[in-house]
């Protein structure tokens, strides 16, 4: 939260290991909010036989004019998750072309690439 008791938070999603610009992408900054809906969808050109071997990384982001962007928060989905985050990437890659939509808890552990 900012000096004026809001965030103005955008959500960064990256495809991993880096597979340059086509592998990364970033909403909308939502202005003034505690509470963002993201209401927005991202697609990867990627073979499917290909995204076992990738980690998607979801991180959450507070803009910041003129000075670095602060993490509030992220979380994995990948053969490396656990928990509900593995079943989740598990049944995204059984499910070829279907969208399957899952909430997750954001983790505060330390990002250090804010790009």
């Amino acid at each position: 939260m900012d000096a004026n008791g809001y965030s103005d938070p955008y959500v960064k999603i990256c495809l991993k290991p880096d597979m340059g610009k086509k592998g990364k992408c970033k909403t909308q900054i939502k202005k003034r909010t505690l509470n963002p809906e993201f209401n927005e969808e991202f697609s990867f050109d990627i073979k499917h036989s290909e995204l076992a071997k990738k980690t998607l990384d979801i991180s959450v982001w507070d803009y910041d004019i003129g000075k670095s962007n602060d993490y509030i928060g992220g979380c994995q989905l990948g053969i490396t998750a656990k928990g509900e985050r593995l079943k989740h990437w598990y049944e995204c890659l059984k499910n070829k072309d279907k969208r399957i939509e899952r909430w997750h808890t954001l983790l505060n552990e330390n990002h250090i690439v804010s790009d």
